[in-house]
């Protein structure tokens, strides 16, 4: 019997369908017969699809793996044809109905998310990351919770073994164990590790030599008081990696290991719990340098930080850096509490749209706290953003580090896991600032945090990262600069005395900017090569090119559309549609209704790409629900290319 679904009535019925464990359809929580074998596993990779057309091509290799009959495909046309009988009761033969759609190349199922458990954990997953992503550990240990409820066991059980090793059924258990992953790091922020362990377990269970899953259900064992069945579980998974793999421990393994020893995992279930939002919050705040798209911001240009990842130095200081004063001392402030947590690793990430500045403002940082690492500086330009050129592998980057640290090309050991053990091995006891810029995601940068106390990574990114937030890296958010710290920023660029002989255009130029540092830069970049232009003539021709980037692309670093770009091409095709739709919305405000009003979707959809679109920094979350469209966006998003 089914459980009672997330409701939603569609012909008078309610509708529910599970792949995440059994496969199985209800109608009014009546459980239905899917028939043949092969006709059930045609309706899980349907499913699997989660609304998607699947390629017929599809349809037979899963069937028919490699070797499909003459009448494969009839026989995928009577499947589909009894699958629309059972789910539509009384359609006449031969009918499309409104279910199973045909599509070019290809079949449809049709449902909404509230029907389906794969697109209820997706959604809640969404939730707890962007939870994650503003500081509110507790919330998003408790949505990723509530969607790893949804997953009841292996996926697409009930239909053949080698059936189940499909690319889309196994891709859909991966989703569940990074949502593991990141259900154990919240609640090990917050205090609700006995929540999560039932997850975490059963996880486990399905990827048995996971090491940083295990390394996290060690640490919740931990943390809930169960120190012995913390050690017999390292015991078990450290035996399986010998015998299996003939490994041994990786270092987050170890470490996990470690500090149970030492108890140095704090036992929060029965204490008060501890929102993250109350202890990290997210600042939103004034001006600065250049950003990780090459962007400037409160101060001249970065050298070229798109290098390769063997640019391990730090970059020059920014000379005559101007505000972001809040932000440097909060940084300071973050410093002094985090490095100094034995045992507890130190990040920090700073976020914020393209051309905000992000990578001045951690330089700047860097050289103003370089006396607190006197071990040394690592600096790595990871292209997360980069229109050119793929994002840096992990172990691209960490031979670069270690061979700034003094490692032969013979010394280094292959895999990342090697690598990634003697690059902690080396800052071990050492007081080393780590600067990860232009991060692509999670993934990427897992290996490349130093594990040792004393050691501090500042990571730059466009993209929002909730896998490090919720891993308890302290997030500071960029926002365009305040009119005052604007100002001076052009004042220092194009000289004082300019903009205080015509403040009106001054003004009018920051007004139409939208006091995005990279596009003042642009601007401030011509004005100073031709000082005999007015100022009022060049806040003109931004005036009569209103709607447009064409009066910020300066070239070179100080490119406008070229920072955009970059952020716009990680978007899904579904997100760029609506990206390049929103300058028909006129109101201060979008809302998920009112992205759905311009895009045909439900509003459920529309909310899932409103939350990609603000987690690259295209569009910004204001107050939940409610999101704004910068300026220099709106011009972008009107003349952006098809995705």
């Amino acid at each position: 019997m089914c459980a009672d679904p997330a409701r939603r009535k569609a012909q008078g019925a309610v509708m529910r369908f599970e792949l995440l464990g059994p496969v199985r359809v209800c109608r009014d929580a009546a459980e239905l017969d899917l028939g043949f074998p092969q006709q059930r596993a045609l309706l899980a990779l349907l499913l699997a699809y989660a609304g998607r057309p699947v390629p017929t091509g599809e349809l037979l290799d899963l069937l028919w793996p490699g070797h499909p009959p003459a009448s494969a495909l009839n026989v995928v046309r009577r499947y589909v044809g009894a699958l629309r009988r059972l789910l539509e009761p009384g359609l006449p033969p031969r009918a499309p109905g409104r279910r199973l759609l045909r599509r070019p190349g290809g079949y449809l199922l049709e449902v909404s998310p509230d029907e389906v458990d794969l697109l209820r954990f997706r959604e809640l997953t969404r939730q707890g990351k962007r939870a994650a992503v503003t500081g509110r550990a507790e919330t998003a240990a408790l949505r990723f919770t509530e969607a790893l409820a949804e997953w009841r066991g292996p996926v697409a059980m009930g239909i053949a073994a080698a059936a189940r090793e499909h690319v889309q059924f196994t891709a859909v258990g991966r989703e569940l164990l990074r949502t593991a992953r990141l259900a154990a790091d919240a609640a090990l922020l917050c205090g609700r590790t006995a929540q999560v362990l039932p997850a975490l377990r059963r996880a486990t269970a399905l990827d048995p030599l996971d090491e940083p899953l295990h390394a996290r259900l060690i640490l919740s064992l931990a943390a809930c008081g169960l120190q012995a069945e913390a050690l017999t579980a390292y015991e078990d998974v450290r035996r399986r990696l010998a015998t299996e793999l003939g490994i041994t421990p990786g270092a987050e393994l170890a470490a996990a290991h470690t500090r149970v020893l030492r108890q140095d995992v704090r036992r929060l279930t029965s204490g008060p719990r501890v929102d993250l939002g109350r202890q990290t919050p997210v600042v939103r705040i004034g001006a600065e340098p250049r950003g990780d798209d090459g962007a400037p911001g409160t101060a001249p240009a970065v050298p070229d930080r798109t290098a390769s990842t063997g640019h391990t130095r730090l970059p020059p200081d920014i000379h005559g850096f101007t505000g972001r004063e809040a932000e440097l001392e909060w940084l300071t402030a973050t410093r002094e509490a985090v490095t100094g947590t034995a045992g507890t690793p130190a990040a920090v990430w700073i976020g914020g749209m393209a051309g905000v500045g992000k990578t001045a403002l951690a330089v700047h940082w860097a050289h103003r706290a370089a006396d607190r690492f006197p071990d040394g500086h690592l600096y790595v330009a990871l292209r997360g953003s980069d229109p050119a050129r793929p994002a840096a592998e992990p172990e691209e980057a960490l031979r670069a580090m270690l061979t700034a640290l003094g490692v032969s090309a013979a010394r280094m050991p292959a895999g990342a896991a090697g690598l990634t053990g003697l690059y902690r091995t080396l800052l071990a006891g050492r007081r080393v600032l780590v600067v990860l810029d232009d991060a692509a995601g999670t993934e990427q940068l897992r290996p490349l945090l130093p594990a040792a106390p004393g050691c501090l990574a500042l990571v730059t990114s466009r993209h929002a990262l909730p896998g490090l937030i919720a891993s308890g890296a302290r997030p500071l958010r960029l926002e365009p600069p305040p009119a005052a710290d604007a100002r001076e920023m052009l004042a220092r660029l194009i000289g004082a005395d300019r903009t205080a002989a015509e403040p009106v255009a001054a003004d009018e130029i920051l007004i139409r900017s939208g006091r995005l540092p990279l596009a003042l830069t642009a601007v401030a970049v011509r004005a100073a090569a031709h000082r005999e232009i007015p100022l009022a003539d060049t806040a003109a021709y931004l005036r009569e090119t209103e709607g447009t980037l064409d009066a910020f692309t300066g070239g070179g670093t100080a490119d406008v559309r070229a920072a955009f770009l970059g952020s716009y091409r990680l978007l899904s095709p579904e997100a760029a549609r609506l990206f390049r739709l929103l300058p028909r919305h006129a109101g201060p405000d979008l809302t998920p209704a009112s992205a759905a009003a311009l895009t045909g979707q439900p509003v459920r959809g529309a909310r899932r790409l409103l939350g990609e679109l603000a987690d690259t920094h295209l569009i910004t979350e204001h107050t939940p629900g409610h999101y704004t469209l910068h300026r220099l966006l709106r011009a972008f998003a009107a003349e952006a290319p098809d995705a």
